[in-house]
């Protein structure tokens, strides 16, 4: 062979060669799109050769973002039909349009228009159940798109026409929410269930507002409440609750600030429907709390909702305050309202400790019902005893009974919850000791203060004696060693000097009733350097460093007391004890934190 033919021949071979590639690089495309016997056929015919050309790679363009963009909106636009349901919410606003402005031109009566525009809205409702049984993108639209329509109608038709009595214009509103409720229940549908309850919430708060029919409301909110609750096993419903429960709470305050305003102006109207307040809260409460107790007990061992654990207490602070503030503004009896709700903080702990022998992991609702319990206690033990330091000791023994039972319940939260109560008594008592007042330093303060202090201290120490187990959810968690109890011993130490104060002043007070003012200040710090001085020898002797860290607090407070107020505005005989005392409390610390490390525990 010449060398030309040599070279036709190489070049056959080489054409030959690259045909094959192709043909297999095609035949891989073809069949990673989903087309492996297309690519089979179309390898067959290419005999000839042919041009192909390669697929283009990402970097042989430059990047171009807005058309990706503008892809993925497309894309997401197709997937949730938005063009043809935004033409669909068009064409049926437009028949309600046009029905309005017949109406307002006095064409047709307006008691007839707004007929005619509910059966118009009441006929989208049923298409749109129908239309969710064809399984058609349309439906949720139509269907709320009817919802929507009826509340307005109901609103408008009443409240500016004066043509829609009250009584059907709230029973339109239950029903409407109602038959949303069972298509979303049906379909397991999300819009229909949301738009039903938000208008009956909304448009009922909007009727005649801001002086609405109270009683004929409730009963639209409470409808709107079970709804709710019941709509939360639907997938994205659980917003429902606590949407219903902030209209609630915010149109049964309204009511209350009428009845107190109208009560101090004596500008009463029946149409305030004063008699109906209390039983209304009560209804609510119960209700409350029932669809607390019933959540808990469907939910079994899983984890619960905030909703469910946080609706006792908003509920029972919430009920008791209203109750109260209109019955204090009558002039009631404020002391049987108190029992009843001592009565009602008892049902509480009644719940928690029977959803404790359930015998579940973690007690799950005991916490729940346990601070609700405690915070209607807080309220109602004043109220009925009319002592607010004397009720303090009594929420403390309450607290440390429960966290006694949490140990056997192996409730976490329960315990958590206690520390809570001795926070609140605490703080509580240091607001109404405070200040200089005789009522502040009476006598009788020294026994609630020093059975507070006695209570809460004996709790740390319980709490030292026996640890959280690692099964309890929230100190296996976060906090394993269970440095939040030094909150009790805070708290413990915060009432002891409340009870130590007024034991001082009453000292002074026979001894000396002509004392200067200052040396009752001066003595408060005496007392603080004093406990400063007792803490740190004692965590020196039991080398404990959680104590020895309390100290240390104790001494800067001290400090901050005697440098910024006693030499200020104090001088003689008293600012040198509390001079003194800080120096004697800063030198015994010195020492021993300069032995601590050589000390061994006892």
């Amino acid at each position: 062979m010449t060398e030309s033919e040599l070279t036709a021949e190489e070049r056959e071979k080489e054409l030959t060669s690259r045909l094959k590639a192709m043909e297999q690089q095609l035949e891989r495309l073809t069949t990673h799109l989903g087309g492996e016997g297309k690519a089979g056929h179309v390898a067959g015919e290419s005999k000839a050769p042919v041009r192909v050309s390669t697929p283009a790679r990402d970097d042989d363009y430059p990047p171009d973002n807005i058309a990706g963009v503008s892809e993925d909106l497309l894309n997401w636009a197709n997937r949730t039909s938005l063009l043809p349901r935004l033409a669909t919410i068009c064409f049926l606003l437009v028949f309600a349009l046009v029905l309005r402005t017949i109406t307002d031109s006095g064409m047709i009566d307006k008691l007839i228009g707004s007929g005619i525009g509910m059966c118009y809205a009441a006929i989208l409702m049923f298409a749109g159940w129908y239309k969710f049984r064809e399984n058609s993108p349309l439906a949720p639209i139509i269907a709320a798109s009817g919802a929507l329509l009826m509340s307005a109608i109901v609103v408008e038709t009443h409240t500016h026409f004066n043509a829609l009595p009250l009584v059907p214009a709230y029973l339109t509103l239950i029903a409407t929410g109602i038959v949303m409720a069972l298509i979303s229940r049906q379909f397991n549908a999300f819009t229909p269930v949301s738009v039903g309850i938000l208008g009956m919430c909304f448009a009922g708060a909007a009727i005649d507002y801001p002086h609405p029919f109270f009683p004929y409301l409730a009963l639209v909110l409470f409808t709107a409440n079970l709804l709710g609750y019941f709509a939360s096993q639907l997938k994205r419903c659980t917003w429902l609750r606590w949407s219903a429960l902030f209209v609630t709470i915010i149109m049964l305050q309204l009511w209350q600030a009428q009845i107190v305003a109208a009560v101090k102006q004596n500008s009463i109207t029946p149409e305030m429907a004063i008699s109906w307040f209390l039983p209304v809260i009560a209804v609510f409460a119960i209700t409350y709390m029932s669809l607390a107790l019933f959540g808990i007990v469907r939910r079994g061992s899983e984890k619960l909702s905030i909703y469910i654990t946080s609706l006792p207490t908003i509920n029972t602070l919430w009920a008791f305050s209203a109750a109260s503030s209109v019955l204090g503004a009558q002039g009631g009896n404020i002391q049987l309202l108190g029992i009843i709700g001592i009565l009602a903080a008892m049902c509480h702990f009644g719940a928690a400790i029977w959803l404790a022998r359930r015998k579940l992991e973690g007690a799950p609702g005991s916490s729940a019902f346990t601070l609700g319990g405690g915070a209607l206690l807080a309220l109602a033990l004043p109220a009925a005893t009319g002592s607010f330091a004397l009720s303090l000791p009594v929420i403390s023994a309450v607290a440390i009974f429960m966290a006694i039972m949490s140990r056997s319940w192996g409730s976490g939260h329960l315990r958590l919850t206690t520390y809570l109560f001795h926070l609140y008594s605490s703080v509580a008592l240091a607001v109404v000791l405070s200040g200089s007042s005789p009522a502040a330093l009476d006598v009788i303060n020294i026994l609630p203060a020093g059975l507070l202090a006695f209570i809460i201290l004996y709790q740390y120490l319980w709490c030292r004696w026996c640890p959280p187990t690692e099964d309890y959810a929230f100190f296996g968690r976060f906090d394993p060693h269970d440095r939040s109890a030094v909150m009790l011993l805070l708290a413990g130490l915060l009432s002891g000097f409340f009870m130590m104060r007024s034991a001082i002043y009453q000292t002074m007070h026979m001894i000396n009733a002509s004392l200067p003012p200052d040396a009752f200040g001066c003595a408060q710090s005496v007392l603080v350097n004093s406990a400063a001085i007792v803490l740190i020898v004692l965590a020196y002797l039991r080398h404990d460093k959680e104590i020895r860290n309390v100290a240390i607090f104790v001494t800067v407070v001290g400090g901050i007391k005697v440098f910024a107020y006693d030499l200020l505005g104090s001088h003689g005989l008293p600012l040198v004890f509390s001079v003194f005392s800080f120096g004697v409390a800063a030198a015994i610390e010195s020492v021993v934190l300069g032995k601590w490390t050589t000390n061994k525990p006892v």
